[in-house]
């Protein structure tokens, strides 16, 4: 991590990742990026449906392959660079019919470095295969929720699954979050773990940079009105007053409380439940 001298009371506990160390590109590669307006947090009336976004840079989009649908080809990576969009590193690479795609990278993959997208393919880091092809204990990432679905799991910096069980059709996976959960065993998945695992450690600094990355400030309950919040009035300081957390519209929230939905349509694939307030890494 990068740290700077304190010149500043902001810039005390400042860090920023060593950019120069991993990235190699300092443009993206135009024919896959494009402009758009984002919605921050409004919906199509324009009414704000989630709270604390807004501003931010300006931003260009990679188009990101997770489809992965060039397949029995080896791919080799050309670039590695950074998303403003995701926390992980992405990086273009250069199939063996020409074909470029952006892709999101896993750790110790350099320029120069292939993988190969194949039911036959070796278990070897950024290969990607089904997920009855790979052997219990594997960690694996960018995982599809439905074979042909594309990659939607486990996609954020540093983070990995585990293959821990193959039983009636289905593969069962621990999820970062240390929920098991079960996968058709025909979906696909990357073997290894997302790049950039020092996302974790950056320390923000100041309030200006949150607004640079499009996060806008968020007051606390207890300095809110009544109207306003459960937590809310009082002449100083003082509890919530409540046994159990609260959003502000009265839901439970946060400190190992339940939010899921007891009818959820995908209830029926986790095995168990997540442990309140620990992730994979922990619990390993």
């Amino acid at each position: 991590m990068k740290s700077y001298r304190p010149y500043t009371k902001s810039r005390r506990h400042m860090t920023v990742l060593p950019f120069k160390e991993y990235v190699t590109a300092s443009e993206p590669y135009k024919p896959l990026t494009h402009g758009f307006k984002r919605d921050v947090g409004r919906n199509a009336h324009g009414r704000v449906t989630v709270r604390h976004k807004g501003a931010g840079h300006k931003k260009l989009y990679r188009e990101i392959d997770f489809m992965y649908d060039k397949k029995d080809m080896v791919a080799t990576v050309k670039t590695v660079e950074y998303d403003p969009f995701r926390t992980g590193y992405v990086g273009i690479v250069d199939y063996k019919d020409g074909t470029k795609r952006y892709v999101l990278l896993p750790k110790t993959m350099k320029v120069g470095n292939s993988f190969l997208v194949s039911e036959n393919a070796p278990i070897e880091t950024g290969n990607r295969l089904p997920l009855k092809k790979i052997p219990v204990g594997t960690f694996v990432y960018n995982i599809e929720v439905k074979p042909g679905s594309g990659a939607k799991l486990v996609r954020s910096a540093g983070s990995f699954a585990q293959v821990i069980a193959n039983d009636a059709g289905y593969t069962h996976i621990k999820m970062p979050s240390t929920e098991v959960r079960k996968i058709h065993e025909d979906a696909w998945a990357s073997i290894g773990a997302v790049s950039n695992e020092e996302n974790r450690l950056v320390h923000i600094g100041k309030a200006g940079r949150s607004r640079w990355l499009g996060i806008r400030p968020t007051v606390r309950g207890t300095a809110q009105n009544p109207v306003d919040h459960p937590y809310g009035g009082g002449e100083q300081r003082q509890g919530r007053g409540l046994r159990r957390l609260k959003t502000r519209w009265g839901k439970p929230a946060g400190k190992g409380q339940k939010t899921r939905r007891s009818k959820k349509y995908s209830n029926v694939y986790i095995v168990s439940r997540r442990e309140p307030g620990k992730n994979m890494r922990a619990a390993s």
